[in-house]
C-alpha cells in the first residue's frame, strides 16, 4: 500500500519542542519533494516547511523561520520536521505531502489551497495533531 504516515505529534507547552516524522511505505521518497503543511481550525491550509529531492534545499514559511527545520533520511525513507520554540499559534493538524513534479521546495510550500486542490499532490498523509498549550 502506497502511503505516508505522520507520527510524533501531541501536546506540548509553549516554548517546547516536538519532532514530527513522515514515513513512506510502498514507494521511495528519494525522488519526491516533501512538504509539511498545517491547518488550524477556521484557517487556510499553509505550507510550513518543504525540502527538494534534487539538491536538498529547503524552504520555511516566515511564521516558522528560525524555529522549524525540515530534513530527510533517504535510508530510512523518512522526512522529519523539528519544531522548536513552539507557540500556541502553531497548534494545527500537520500533514506531509510528496510530489515529484514540483520543481523547488519554495514552489511547493507557497502553493495556495486552490492551487493544491487543482494541481493535486502525489501523496498525502492523514495528518497529525499538534497542540501547543499550557
Amino acid at each position: 500500500q502506497l502511503q505516508l504516515v505522520e507520527s510524533g505529534g501531541g501536546l506540548v507547552q509553549p516554548g517546547g519542542s516536538l519532532r514530527l516524522s513522515c514515513a513512506a511505505s510502498g514507494f521511495t521518497l528519494d525522488y519526491y519533494n516533501i512538504g509539511w503543511f498545517r491547518q488550524a481550525p477556521g484557517k487556510e491550509r499553509e505550507g510550513v516547511s518543504c525540502i527538494s529531492s534534487s539538491d536538498g534545499s529547503t524552504y520555511n514559511a516566515d511564521s516558522v523561520k528560525g524555529r522549524f527545520t525540515i530534513s530527510r533520511d533517504n535510508a530510512k525513507n523518512t522526512v522529519y520536521l523539528q519544531m522548536n520554540s513552539l507557540k500556541p499559534e502553531d497548534t494545527a493538524v500537520y500533514y506531509c505531502a510528496a510530489d515529484d513534479r514540483i520543481t523547488t521546495a519554495q514552489a511547493m510550500c507557497v502553493m495556495t489551497t486552490a492551487m493544491i486542490d487543482y494541481y493535486g499532490m502525489d501523496y498525502w498523509g492523514k495528518g497529525i495533531l499538534v497542540t501547543v498549550s499550557s
